[in-house]
């Protein structure tokens, strides 16, 4: 088995750079706007080409026959992205968010329309496909985004966790990513899956939502031994080998019968910070990089974490991210 296909939310983003967050009614001034890739298989996707990494990838997902979908093409075309197993489809709008990014801060803001990828459904995934691909990773992301996935069937089985459970039968390894919202269905959705996920990469708005275990505390502050906790008792209640758990300040690793680990991010200068959209999605291509490639864990929250920097580089999700080489050389620069 080689290679990893991503799946999941594909997006046209169309990042604006913003001087103030407005007040109800009130105006701020777009200073820039860009757009590029969102979701997290294309942003994957177009990160393992800039990085030019040693293993085939595929893409999977939906999109609409439009004027954003063709940009979505256009862009894969350019980085020499397989999608031979992208659906596109008539009468429906592909998805794109607008993000909405304060310029000091970085901090951003989504207004998002589903479109296509509410429609994405297991209909979409030949498993007989699958098989000849023969892929040593599974990756899908975001659950809590795709209206057909997270719903339940006629059995009452969340649809995602039925989808998981047949591909982790045919010897492939499953990852999961999650959006972050403020709601009650971490528990309805993502629970259910647990048994089904070999790898949960997600931050710590997401794993406290699941764990009902709070790790960013009432003065902003992450509690390490807390977040070490969360990531422990996901592997307790189901995931099968990893979970990882990201944030601004670094990372923790847990895996089962070892103590979990801790990696701080690398130092980059504020000024050097032109967006943190993309930087999630980074991190998570580094992790399943590594892991892949069989890397110890702190190799590789060392490469992801890099990754992740060099997405802060830029304001859309992936134009901060070089080669291999270049994010090696922002490791040795920054990490503490």
């Amino acid at each position: 088995m080689n290679g990893i296909v991503c799946a999941g939310n594909w997006v046209l983003d169309q990042v604006k750079i913003i001087g103030t967050w407005p007040k109800k009614g009130e105006l701020s001034n777009i200073l820039s706007e860009t757009s590029g890739p969102g979701g997290s298989p294309f942003n994957l996707l177009v990160d393992y080409a800039h990085l030019g990494v040693n293993f085939p990838t595929w893409g999977m997902g939906c999109i609409g026959d439009d004027s954003l979908g063709k940009l979505i093409l256009e862009i894969c075309a350019k980085e020499n992205i397989n999608i031979e197993h992208l659906n596109v489809l008539k009468n429906i709008a592909t998805s794109y968010t607008d993000v909405m990014s304060l310029k000091d801060s970085g901090e951003r803001t989504f207004f998002h329309c589903r479109g296509a990828n509410a429609k994405f459904s297991p209909q979409h995934i030949s498993l007989d496909k699958l098989k000849l691909l023969n892929p040593k990773i599974f990756h899908i992301g975001y659950l809590l985004l795709l209206d057909e996935m997270d719903k339940k069937n006629s059995a009452g089985e969340v649809v995602i966790a039925e989808l998981l459970k047949n591909i982790q039968a045919m010897g492939i390894q499953t990852s999961v990513d999650v959006v972050t919202e403020a709601s009650t269905r971490f528990k309805e959705v993502v629970k259910p899956c647990l048994n089904y996920i070999d790898h949960l990469i997600i931050n710590e708005v997401e794993a406290g939502n699941i764990s009902d275990i709070s790790i960013r505390q009432e003065d902003g502050s992450v509690d390490i031994e807390q977040a070490k906790k969360a990531a422990t008792l996901l592997l307790t209640e189901g995931v099968n080998e990893t979970v990882v758990i990201h944030f601004p300040e670094g990372a923790i690793w847990a895996q089962t019968d070892t103590q979990p680990i801790y990696q701080m991010s690398l130092n980059i200068p504020v000024e050097d910070i032109i967006g943190t959209v993309g930087a999630g999605d980074a991190f998570c291509a580094g992790t399943l990089w590594g892991i892949h490639n069989g890397w110890d864990p702190k190799k590789t929250l060392t490469m992801a974490s890099g990754i992740a920097a060099a997405s802060l580089q830029a304001a859309n999700t992936t134009d901060g991210i070089g080669s291999q080489d270049d994010v090696e050389n922002l490791i040795k620069k920054y990490l503490p």
